[in-house]
């Protein structure tokens, strides 16, 4: 059997080089990794199936898009393999309505909120004026999990009209109508953040909601702005859905109050800055592939074993 330190599931074109990096990350400690595409999902479930390949850990980023790369999950969520964000926990980290719910127990500001059910269902609940005048108008209106780049999410709705007519484009979804969070204002710039949780470490990102730019958070920043906060709130957001690698948007409020506002990013978009403008920071996307790499190590004795036979 042909025993990989690392298996990657990809399938959209822009994580080239992130794949890229990680590769090289793992090469230079001494580890085997295994691409999982299009052109070879069906031999490697073949050998799979056979016992003619294992992997050491997995790193998904194909079947939130893909259902085909779910029969992978059948051979990676086992023990004896390190599953980075195993999709069980993924599918409930990714439900905003549960994850909002859990925060609310774990202590984390969130806004104020009400959840409908799915439209489907024919339950004739909606919130009248009186219900947004509470959330405060103008509201955000959004699916709980058809939220991949912001689908289906309105800004800055005003009316219940809106609520309903909202709730038909996805009607088997469940929705949130959220207060809108309006950040104070840090020598010019937005308090709004996008933090990152990467296999054991919080990466900090001011992040605009208006223009989705970002820049690293540097220390000297984190420790002018007092921004120290960010961190035990992403720990505790780490507690509450179980997840390796995630990011969630932080904004503060005139009040100084952290409130998350987008919770658990499940499937972080790692295009690089220097490629694509809208992109995070080239040494946070290279950061990231170093502590995956770092775990991959920890998880495989330090690299030591490699890729190899094992009868």
């Amino acid at each position: 059997m042909i025993l990989i330190n690392l298996a990657i599931a990809w399938n959209w074109e822009y994580d080239g080089d992130f794949i890229l990096g990680i590769e090289d990350e793992c090469s230079a400690r001494g580890l085997t990794t295994y691409r999982i595409e299009d052109h070879n999902l069906a031999e490697t479930l073949r050998m799979l199936r056979a016992g003619e390949l294992s992997f050491g850990a997995f790193f998904d980023r194909a079947s939130d898009a893909d259902e085909r790369y779910l029969e992978l999950q059948a051979f990676v969520d086992t023990p004896g393999v390190r599953c980075f964000n195993p999709r069980r926990m993924v599918i409930r980290a990714a439900d905003k309505a549960t994850m909002h719910l859990e925060l609310i127990t774990h202590g984390v500001n969130v806004p104020n909120t009400i959840i409908l059910p799915p439209a489907s269902e024919g339950r004739d609940i909606a919130p009248g004026v009186s219900d947004l005048e509470r959330i405060g108008i103008p509201f955000v209106i959004k699916p709980a999990n058809t939220t991949g780049g912001g689908t289906g999410v309105i800004m800055n709705a005003t009316t219940p009209r809106q609520v309903a007519g909202a709730r038909l484009d996805h009607p088997d979804d469940k929705y949130l109508v959220q207060e809108r969070i309006d950040p104070m204002d840090l020598e010019g710039r937005r308090a709004w953040f996008r933090a990152y949780h990467a296999f054991g470490k919080v990466i900090l990102c001011w992040w605009d909601d208006r223009t989705h730019q970002y820049t690293e958070v540097t220390d000297a920043e984190e420790t002018r702005y007092d921004l120290g906060g960010l961190r035990p709130v992403m720990e505790i957001i780490r507690r509450a859905c179980g997840l390796d690698f995630f990011s969630s948007e932080i904004a503060i409020t005139p009040e100084r109050k952290f409130i998350v506002v987008d919770y658990v990013n499940e499937v972080c978009d790692m295009r690089r800055k220097s490629s694509h403008e809208n992109g995070a920071p080239d040494e946070v996307v290279s950061e990231i592939s170093r502590l995956l790499a770092t775990e991959v190590a920890a998880h495989a004795g330090a690299g030591k074993d490699g890729a190899g036979t094992d009868d």
